[in-house]
């Protein structure tokens, strides 16, 4: 790979992982928005509306600035990876491949030359071009470009509270949600005194997960495509796994409750979980397959299509996220998490890196990915796990 190839790469993963850390911050918008919608419904006076006022104009400047940054990159991404196009259209990239493609052609014609005369002569003629193996002859498969399956791709890192660290362990206070407001008192009077805030220290301790995959240099050499690119994303993709597998098994620990029909799940989100939680449906793809179904008097489906959700999908106004049956729930289980992740679950980052080097016992490559982080219940009032029934 030329040298202004790998610098173009290393800019687009460089703008790729900052714009994820961009749209995982899409949430926290969110929560400040609702926050300050409770803040306009409880201001009375015109000095709390003032304050307020304040308040919603920094957010929305904010907001604007992280909007704007956000098109910024996508539009710098989209300049890199054209870029990136025409480089690998280059005449000697072009020539390159017209080359080995005759070569191919004509490696392929004399081995199937040999093979036709050997097949013929019922295996008296043994031209060359092929390799014999037990009296018999090895045909060689051409090393083709992998072809990668399509895949959904969900980051429940996205969902969570995210927390760098900088020590193996450690304590993290929590402030619960309490919901308690200020009293309103004439001028100059004495100031009341606050409702106390409850806070909780969860204690967090970092785990190492890490692994590697051997290549050998052969397949490097001879493969028309960049092998080593392609591993390295499989490395990516089980860190991701194992991530999401962890931080759905704490979500699978909150408090359980059997929710019914459709009504059962208006109460759950009206009633038992609290408005200062914005809640979202992380849920089974068998539990979203059975809600899909539901509709209204009227005949219209209930889930609401939405460009802003992964799924696509919105349940009573709240953003729908479908995981895998195996990682939420079990197989065919109508289960999910319904509540607000970001406050429930933690995730206490301490490195992740992704590493390569040459092995000269087995003459290719070993590359290797390591992860460090903890995941932690945090408050447990934000959501529950639950377990969904069919209403009458």
């Amino acid at each position: 790979m030329a040298l202004r190839q790998l610098m173009l790469a290393k800019q687009i993963a460089d703008k790729e992982k900052e714009l994820e850390e961009m749209r995982g911050k899409d949430a926290d918008f969110e929560t400040r928005e609702k926050e300050l919608e409770t803040s306009i419904s409880e201001a009375n006076t015109e000095e709390e509306r003032g304050v307020v006022d304040g308040e919603i104009e920094k957010f929305e400047q904010e907001r604007d600035a992280h909007n704007e940054r956000k098109s910024e990159l996508e539009t710098k991404l989209s300049e890199l990876r054209e870029q990136m196009k025409e480089y690998e259209k280059t005449p000697e990239r072009r020539e390159k491949k017209k080359d080995m493609g005759r070569r191919n052609k004509e490696e392929i014609e004399e081995m199937r030359s040999a093979i036709n005369s050997f097949v013929k002569s019922k295996g008296q003629v043994r031209e060359g071009g092929f390799k014999e193996v037990d009296a018999g002859i090895l045909i060689p498969v051409e090393m083709l470009a992998v072809q990668k399956k399509p895949e959904d791709v969900v980051d429940l890192g996205n969902y969570v509270k995210n927390v760098s660290v900088n020590s193996s362990s450690g304590k993290y206070p929590v402030i619960a949600k309490s919901g308690s407001k200020m009293s309103t008192v004439k001028e100059l009077e004495q100031n009341p005194e606050l409702s106390k805030p409850k806070i909780s220290n969860i204690d967090y301790s970092i785990a190492t997960r890490r692994g590697y995959i051997p290549i050998s240099q052969e397949a490097i050499d001879d493969a028309d495509y960049d092998v080593t690119g392609l591993i390295r994303d499989e490395i990516n993709d089980q860190s991701r796994n194992t991530r999401n597998t962890d931080i759905a098994t704490v979500l699978k620990s909150a408090t359980e409750k059997s929710v019914t029909g459709l009504d059962g799940l208006k109460d759950l989100v009206n009633k038992e979980i609290k408005k200062v939680y914005p809640v979202k449906f992380i849920i089974s793809s068998s539990l979203y397959a059975e809600l899909d179904k539901l509709k209204d008097k009227n005949g219209r489906y209930l889930l609401q299509d939405s460009i802003t959700s992964a799924s696509g999908k919105m349940l009573f106004g709240k953003e729908v996220v479908v995981l895998d049956d195996d990682m939420i729930a079990g197989a065919g289980e109508l289960k999910g998490f319904v509540g607000d992740a970001k406050s429930f679950c933690t995730f206490f980052d301490r490195k992740q890196a992704s590493v390569e080097w040459v092995d000269n016992q087995i003459y290719g490559k070993l590359l290797a990915g390591v992860v460090r982080y903890d995941v932690k219940k945090t408050d447990t009032d934000a959501g529950f796990y639950i377990t969904y029934t069919q209403g009458e």
